[in-house]
């Protein structure tokens, strides 16, 4: 499979964002554009799953920028909603909520009615652990789209940001995770 490393969607979305995310930009740009390689090497999707995607995916830790906070699920919600609004997308906010709320939940998320919210959980995880965590992709697919795509100190600054959370919160180290 091609490696997307340009689409448009993705682009317009992150084009509202950059000043809020400012240097940290690039390195979560490049994730979602991994993650959502990894969403389209797990499973095929249609036109209008893979749409899906690339807004959740947009929209999946921008909490992180917008209240800075490693607690940052629910302020990635408002933002999403708020963009479904405005493109005439409001049928999908439940779906797309879910793909958001449950990208770092531990184990499996059980719901064919919403399926692409576990294939969504897996490609971050993906993603997130490096590669470590394969869902059945090949080392090499996975190496092919971190080299077309690179990691631009994403995992480095999410380390930094995670550390200085603990400091702070050392008996809530990863608000963000679900069983």
């Amino acid at each position: 499979m091609k490696v997307k490393t340009q689409i448009p969607l993705l682009e317009e979305i992150f084009s509202e964002w950059e000043s809020i995310i400012g240097a940290e930009c690039e390195g979560y740009r490049n994730h979602v554009y991994r993650m959502v390689n990894f969403c389209f090497m797990l499973r095929p999707c249609s036109d209008e799953d893979k749409k899906k995607i690339i807004i959740a995916g947009a929209f999946h830790d921008i909490g992180i920028w917008i209240e800075d906070t490693l607690d940052y699920i629910s302020p990635s919600i408002d933002p999403m909603i708020i963009y479904l609004k405005a493109h005439d997308l409001v049928s999908w906010s439940d779906e797309i909520q879910l793909m958001i709320t449950e990208h770092h939940k531990v184990r499996e998320y059980k719901n064919e009615q919403y399926y692409l919210v576990e294939l969504f959980r897996k490609a971050d995880l993906v993603d997130f652990s490096l590669g470590f965590v394969k869902f059945g992709l090949s080392k090499k697919d996975i190496e092919n789209v971190k080299n077309k795509i690179p990691n631009s100190d994403f995992h480095k600054n999410l380390g930094k940001r995670a550390w200085y959370w603990f400091l702070k919160h050392p008996l809530n180290p990863a608000p963000m995770m679900k069983w």
